[in-house]
């Protein structure tokens, strides 16, 4: 630390953080106790976070429902959504907040010094003097209200965080996690709910709230966080001088407690729904559970995450491949969860049978039994420390600031002991010592002591059950009907005047008054010139290879894409089932196990994917890929075109019982990808109705891809021979010198190692395809068809879909619709759709490449109604008006998402979708240019393309089974989204 200590503050100790290239300081703010830690480094994107310890009593969801609503409105910045306002008009590159089992966190990041400040005073003012105690609509509209139209109609529950839980608990999987953690801690914070379960949401009082907030939203009981490179003294003196000194120290009895542990396994048993199209046949989750130490145990934790790795993740890994052998289920999950004290053990049987729980327990200890007797594979620990520490030394979080993670990262230790912030930012050397580990018996004894005679754990069961979500349904119509047959007409008038006045509280706009308190940058703040692309044209070996001229710390990230325009569409979805049987599969030199460990110990990992491009100005023009991807050290290249070799010539594609796990497993993942980004999946499948494109990552990714694994699962034995017969002329017919195209991300002296090693791989590709093999299948070209279909699912949420084109209606693209993406989200989407209608999300986008758009929800509970504001769009966008100050805050708003700090990873990415697109900097420039100078009048010109795109008329939506049956008119098919 360059500069000073404030006097209010407490010096605890400074320590260097080699891995972090900064000095980590511990302070103490002396009137108040709270807790200060700065992590001063060369890193321009800074990063501040406040966070409380939050452990809830109950599953009534207070700390999920506090953190949502402190941040609609403060003493300072009154507004009604000052964090939509800083949406709007903030270059942040980060801005949320998240609840965790026992901690609230508030953090913001910007790489703009005012913004920064601006973010930290609206946090700080937002969590200390939040509007809640003064307008109890907060509560009702972020945590849960009645909900009654008239005194005729049905009474509701409605409410955000109702909604969103609602969401999150159609998801067994969810539901299963959080079962395990109550199971393991009965008697502490850990045994409830603290997102809220939505059975009890609804207990919750608007006092009980209120009194959380008082009780743990104080800086005595808070943990701040400032990272990166900033003037440390002077935002410590602001903190002090603004908000901590305003306080005085309190004892707040926040510690979470240690559950002790268990003298025998506790046994839990419970139920989640499924769909009526849907077999409760092999659809049961059997898992075993354990708490392993305690996060403060550095060393323990990085073993138990490469145990996990090694027993679990890797395939072939020994436990996962054992309880496959042995048919106790068809995908084999795992984890190791140490955010929180306890940390956690998990392993789960997913489609499997109750009748094999016994049998799951008994090949679970066999092999750690045996493990522990024979010892652990050095290889797949020296493999599986190497993969870990790689990307821990990578650092590439993608959209997320390194700094944020490391934050996330100092909570997990902090939280449990005021002198750790900094325990687990230093792992280099814990993976030093995990190295010198490997042999010596260490892991096998930690086998035993934690897993085998640990007798704190448990087994949770949860059952398939056709129709329960339907049963509680209507066993929550029934519950408020019967309330509200015991109201008196008084009081159901009362109901029905604050439904009506909840909507006119929502309805009604902040002041402009209130609105200009909250700080806001012009736009001479904002960057004029736009990032630079990195592509540089080469001929290697007659293959075209294009550079991306970055400093990546002698990491190379190479991707081989291998065109596949001219695959029969028959054969796609076979083109992604091979992606995923590539480098799982056995091959002539390496079982599945031996070769994902030589990847590990020699690259970042090896991936496969069928992917596709957008090509500029044409919806139904782009470019199909077959891709392979790896990040290696340059010393290291020639081993990852070894590794590439070996399973693009050498793979054992004959083995029908390993694909079948991997079909399996496919499916598995393929369903938890539909419960938890449901928004998504439909926007893909509705732009399938009409685009080309749309429909080629449908059948390779989307919902009819996943028909084509089901049907395959169900078929097995009658296809497997033709599924194999199929990639492997998918091999002679991808992987060919004339399909090939080498992106590579590196520094001029990675280059020239590439450079030196890749004829060694490209040699041994077959020159061009025999188009003998093209002859028995129609090379006709995909046709889209408008299907619009309701999809019915054992959710209590949906996810409603509308999507267009606005270049096959015309109209051209202009950066002003980057700038609408902006004002509709977080203002009129945002209002209608999450505010009064209770959705959890709301989403749109203008595509500047293939004119595609889009709206959708996430986690809503309506339909007909959301697709009625979505049709309102055109309307709004004609009539749009802002002031200067409002149209600037958009405009900036616009650049936080434009200008987000890429890793070096993430610019090549970019610089090969741009180069694919046929988009050069000039083109991005003048989108800059339109962003930077757009007028309300722009902005209002646009209602034509929004109509256009509604007028296609594409609807897709997937959700509740009744919800979907209900509005039926609205589709021309419904059908279910998954049968088993």
């Amino acid at each position: 630390m360059n500069k000073k200590i404030p006097s209010s503050y407490e010096f605890i100790f400074e320590e260097k953080l080699e891995d972090l290239n900064g000095i980590g300081t511990l302070l103490v703010h002396k009137k108040t106790g709270a807790r200060v830690a700065l992590i001063a480094n060369d890193d321009k994107n800074k990063v501040f976070s406040i966070g409380f310890r939050t452990p809830p009593a109950n599953s009534t969801g207070v700390a999920h429902i506090i953190e949502h609503s402190v941040l609609c409105g403060s003493k300072n910045f009154p507004a009604k959504d000052p964090f939509v306002e800083l949406a709007k008009g903030s270059l942040n590159t980060f801005l949320n907040a998240m609840t965790y089992p026992d901690k609230t966190v508030y953090p913001i990041a910007s790489m703009n010094d005012q913004d920064f400040k601006n973010l930290m005073h609206v946090y700080m003012d937002a969590v200390l003097y939040p509007n809640i105690y003064d307008r109890k609509e907060i509560f009702l509209q972020e945590g849960w209200h009645y909900d009654l139209e008239s005194e005729d109609a049905e009474l509701k529950y409605n409410g955000v965080v109702y909604n969103e839980m609602k969401g999150a608990f159609s998801s067994p999987e969810s539901q299963l996690f959080r079962l395990i953690q109550n199971s393991l801690f009965p008697d502490t914070a850990y045994g409830v709910e603290s997102g809220g379960d939505p059975e009890f949401i609804p207990e919750l009082s608007y006092e009980e709230f209120i009194d959380f907030h008082k009780t743990y939203y104080h800086p005595s009981n808070s943990y701040i966080y400032l990272y990166g490179d900033m003037d440390f003294e002077e935002r410590l003196n602001w903190l002090d001088k603004e908000y901590l000194n305003q306080y005085d120290r309190l004892e707040v009895p926040s510690e979470v407690q240690m559950q002790k542990g268990f003298d025998v396994t506790k046994e839990i048993e419970a139920y989640y729904s499924l769909s009526e199209d849907e077999d409760t046949k092999e659809n049961t989750y059997l898992s075993l559970n354990t708490v392993i130490g305690t996060t403060l145990d550095k060393e323990l934790g990085l073993a138990f995450q490469i145990l996990d790795y090694v027993l679990l993740q890797a395939p072939g890994a020994p436990i996962k491949q054992a309880l496959l052998d042995e048919g106790i289920g068809k995908d084999i999950l795992g984890s190791y969860e140490d955010e929180i004290l306890q940390p956690t053990f998990t392993i789960i049987a997913k489609n499997s049978e109750e009748s094999k729980k016994e049998q799951f327990i008994s090949v679970i200890r066999r092999v750690l039994e045996e493990l522990g007797t024979k010892g652990l594979d050095e290889k797949s620990l020296q493999a599986a420390i190497n993969f870990y520490e790689f990307k821990y030394r990578e650092a590439d979080y993608g959209q997320f600031p390194k700094g944020l993670m490391y934050g996330l990262r100092a909570m997990s230790s902090w939280l449990y002991d005021d002198k750790k912030p900094f325990l687990h930012l230093k792992d280099t050397t814990g993976y030093a010592f995990l190295k010198e580990k490997i042999g010596t018996g260490y892991y096998e004894k930690l086998i035993k002591e934690y897993l085998l005679e640990n007798t704190h754990n448990s087994v949770v069961i949860l059952k398939p059950k056709k129709g329960l979500l339907a049963q509680k349904e209507e066993e929550l119509k029934a519950k408020l009907a019967a309330y509200k047959a015991t109201l008196s007409k008084e009081e159901i008038r009362r109901l029905v005047n604050d439904t009506i006045q909840l909507a006119e509280y929502q309805e009604t706009p902040s002041t402009k008054e209130e609105l200009e308190k909250i700080p806001l940058l012009t736009r001479e703040d904002i960057r004029r010139e736009v990032e630079p692309l990195y592509n540089t044209e080469h001929d290697v070996n007659g293959i075209k290879v294009i550079h991306h001229d970055i400093y990546t710390n002698k990491i190379a990230y190479l991707r081989l894409l291998f065109r596949v325009d001219d695959i029969p569409k028959e054969l796609l979805p076979y083109a992604s089932l091979l992606s995923f049987v590539l480098g799982y599969s056995d091959t002539q030199n390496y079982s599945y196990l031996e070769l994902s460990n030589e990847v590990n110990i020699h690259t970042g990992g090896i991936s496969a994917n069928v992917r596709s491009f957008s090509i500029k100005g044409n919806t139904d023009t782009y470019y199909p890929v077959f891709e392979f991807s790896t990040k290696v050290l340059y010393d290291k290249m020639q081993e990852a075109f070894r590794l590439l070799q070996e399973m693009i010539h050498r793979t054992k594609l004959d083995d029908k019982k390993r694909l079948k796990e991997i079909v399996d497993e496919m499916k598995s993942k393929l369903q938890m990808h539909f419960n938890s980004s449901g928004h998504s999946v439909a926007v893909d499948r509705a732009m399938s109705y009409y685009s080309v494109h749309g429909l080629f990552k449908e059948v390779t990714t989307g919902i009819a891809f996943y028909k084509f694994i089901e049907d395959l699962t169900e078929n097995f034995q009658t296809r497997a021979e033709e599924a194999i017969e199929k990639m492997k002329q998918l091999l002679q017919m991808i992987f060919t010198r004339k399909n090939l195209l080498i992106s590579i991300t590196s520094d001029a002296e990675g280059y020239q190692r590439f450079e030196e090693k890749l004829p060694d791989f490209t040699d041994t590709l077959i020159p061009h395809v025999d188009e003998k093999l093209f002859a028995a299948y129609d090379t006709s070209s995909l046709k889209p068809v408008c299907l619009n279909e309701g999809f019915k699912s054992a959710m209590q949420v949906q996810y409603v879909a509308r999507t267009g084109n606005f270049l096959k209606a015309g109209f051209e693209y202009t950066g002003a619709l980057k700038v609408l993406k902006t004002i509709l989200s977080y203002d009129y989407l945002w209002i209608n759709v999450r505010v009064k209608g209770g959705a959890y999300g709301c989403m749109c986008g203008f595509s500047g490449v293939d004119g595609d758009a889009f709206f959708t929800s996430y986690r809503d509970p309506n339909l007909a109604e959301t697709n009625d504001i979505y049709k309102r769009i055109p309307e709004y966008v004609k009539n749009f008006y802002a002031d200067e100050r409002d149209i600037t805050k958009y405009i900036i708003g616009t650049f936080s998402t434009l200008d987000t700090p890429l890793t070096p990873q993430a610019k090549g990415k970019r610089s090969l979708s741009m180069y694919l697109a046929g988009l050069t900097e000039a083109d991005l420039q003048k989108e800059r240019d339109e962003v930077l100078n757009v007028t309300v009048s722009d902005i209002q010109a646009l209602y034509k393309i929004v109509q256009a795109v509604l007028d296609a008329g594409h609807i897709c939506v997937i959700g509740n089974e009744g919800k979907v049956n209900d509005n039926k008119d609205l589709f021309k098919e419904v059908k279910y989204l998954m049968k088993s």
